[in-house]
């Protein structure tokens, strides 16, 4: 990938603004991002992690339509490069709709993007997902 990679901190102070000196740094990194003066890539797994710190009853608290609200315009950055970006709407659709596990959510956005629909789970989580066809192994 082009450009410099972002891992979950530099999210996480932007967001939170919980240090003022990283927090100002990460604000103005997305401002540049943002105006194209620089490119940056990050991937799926720092996402995940972003959203399992971020609603972690124990570290933050975040709400799943926050989360959502907080994360979609910045993935939205068309000089913030992300494989499979234009699945991240439906994936917090589904994660805020139907309330199941992140990465189950992403899993059901994916397979919807691949022009399938069904699963090959023991994970109840995605019986919830409608238009997602969940079979267990014989």
């Amino acid at each position: 990938m082009e450009g410099i990679f972002l891992d979950t901190n530099v999210f996480l102070r932007h967001f939170l603004n919980d240090d003022p000196d990283k927090s100002r740094a990460a604000r103005e990194l997305f401002r540049s991002i943002e105006r194209g003066s620089v490119t940056a890539w990050t991937t799926s797994l720092v996402i995940a992690e972003i959203v399992l710190v971020l609603s972690n009853a124990k570290i933050y608290g975040v709400d799943r339509a926050t989360i959502r609200d907080l994360l979609l315009p910045i993935l939205s950055l068309p000089h913030l490069k992300l494989d499979h970006k234009r699945v991240y709407p439906r994936v917090f659709e589904h994660y805020v709709t139907y309330s199941v596990d992140y990465v189950d959510a992403y899993h059901a956005a994916l397979v919807e993007h691949h022009g399938q629909d069904e699963v090959m789970s023991f994970d109840r989580d995605f019986d919830l997902i409608a238009g997602i066809h969940r079979r267990e192994p014989i």
